[in-house]
């Protein structure tokens, strides 16, 4: 049986044998009889088991160490300590595999930076069982979200030949054995010889393919893993990360907005119902007020707000800024954090300095600002970024002209504005950016099994 099983039905089980296999988190040894602090990471809660001297082994299950897997042969009863309904009286503990005694995690607090050195141990403590518990659940919130409404599940590639975002910091891929790269007659790399005949990269972004797809089934969202080669240290920047890109054709930006706020919400109430245990204990050791913060998000009307509203709103503040708000310049965090704190929620800034964002983005009719929109959230500030697609042909083949981009690359791209063209729209969202916000762990190593940063590669 396990864990979470015995959870949901302990009244029914009490005075009931059964059996468990887990782990040791703690072992309280006393004369006569002892405790051992029991888990299965099927639920986040763990059991006490308490054996005495009847048990034929007694003294052999004193010297079970931490971290050791064992069976657990028992009957539920009613716990006469405070802080826990039931426990296991068990009739029989069985060592299935044992613990060296200088295993790494000893029932102490470790910070979280040793935890990263042990990557590969660390889903077992409790800090961790929560956070990768809510990711597992939010990454099942967003497929319901969007199977229940229809969109198709699209695979964008996760190996390409374009770079969507125009910034260049993409990990190259190739065959080539690099101490020996081929070099044609101008003494340049040979890309003809490679494996794809051209030269390729890992994806920064599954949108633009996810535009293909929008135009044949109207309503699609990609949900897999993205990469950028940006040498960054902070902690909300990783090489390897996932982000979701829903793309929707006969939608422009206040539609994709209506989406957006709709989709986080519906995420953020079901973490907050399937994951209480989780978050309980979250806002207790890592985040004091965090349920309060994401209930209040829940409920929250959200702002919307044009980039120039907002900077006029920044320099008329009473504050002395680190970095002085500028129109037609990108905002800084502490811009975010003011604003969000300035309309007491989630707020929606609109219509961005053409010159700022990125090249298929719709133009207005101003001639300086495009249809975008980006999503600030108190405490996490930018969450997701989204926009109108430009759908004329002319201003979009006349934008890619103004940036001197190779259009040959993207002749597909152009050519959707050929075949039965719409106004389209879509948005991304870092998947471990929500995970900080839901969790109140504020780095992203920490939020992500086996993060992937400048210099960092382990496991």
């Amino acid at each position: 049986m396990d864990l979470k099983e015995v959870y949901s039905n302990v009244e029914k089980l009490y005075d009931t044998e059964i059996v468990l296999e887990g782990w040791i988190r703690n072992h309280r040894k006393q004369k006569e009889f002892g405790f051992i602090d029991f888990y299965d990471g099927t639920c986040f809660k763990s059991v006490q088991i308490v054996y005495d001297n009847n048990l034929s082994n007694f003294d052999e299950i004193t010297k079970y160490h931490i971290g050791s897997s064992i069976k657990v042969k028992g009957k539920v009863i009613k716990s006469p300590a405070k802080g826990q309904e039931f426990e296991i009286k068990a009739e029989e503990v069985t060592l299935l595999g044992d613990c060296p005694e200088d295993y790494p995690l000893q029932p102490k607090r470790h910070s979280r930076e040793f935890l990263r050195e042990i990557g590969y141990l660390r889903p077992r403590v409790s800090l961790f069982q929560a956070v990768f518990r809510i990711r597992s659940l939010a990454a099942h919130a967003i497929h319901t979200y969007f199977q229940d409404r229809g969109y198709v599940y699209f695979h964008a590639p996760l190996i390409t030949g374009s770079d969507c975002e125009g910034a260049g910091e993409m990990f190259r891929v190739t065959s080539f054995d690099l101490n020996n790269i081929p070099k044609d007659e101008n003494g340049n790399i040979d890309f003809k010889k490679d494996f794809f005949g051209k030269e390729a990269s890992l994806t920064v972004s599954g949108q633009l393919q996810a535009e293909t797809f929008a135009t044949a089934f109207k309503k699609v969202y990609t949900f897999g893993p993205t990469f950028r080669a940006e040498n960054s240290n902070t902690k909300v920047h990783a090489s390897e990360f996932w982000m979701i890109e829903p793309e929707v054709a006969f939608c422009d930006l206040n539609g994709i907005m209506d989406i957006e706020e709709d989709m986080l919400k519906f995420i953020v109430s079901y973490v907050l119902d399937k994951a209480k245990d989780e978050l309980e204990f979250l806002d207790k050791f890592v985040e004091n007020g965090l349920i309060e913060k994401l209930t209040k998000l829940v409920d929250s009307k959200f702002t919307r707000i044009t980039h120039k509203e907002v900077i006029s709103i920044l320099k008329k503040a009473d504050v002395k800024w680190e970095f002085e708000p500028e129109y037609g310049e990108d905002i800084a965090k502490e811009h975010e954090k003011y604003i969000t704190e300035y309309f007491d929620g989630p707020v929606f800034i609109t219509d961005w300095p053409k010159d700022i964002k990125a090249f298929y983005m719709k133009a207005n009719e101003d001639g300086e600002t495009v249809a975008a929109a980006d999503l600030e959230v108190p405490g996490a500030g930018e969450i997701m970024g989204g926009s109108q697609r430009e759908e004329s042909y002319e201003k979009l083949l006349k934008r890619m002209d103004e940036l001197n981009m190779d259009k040959k690359e993207l002749d597909w791209y152009l050519n959707l504005r050929k075949f039965g063209t719409c106004v389209h729209s879509g948005f991304g969202m870092g998947f471990e950016r929500l995970l900080i916000y839901l969790t109140g762990v504020e780095n992203i190593r920490d939020v992500i099994p086996y993060p992937r940063t400048p210099n960092n590669c382990e496991f």
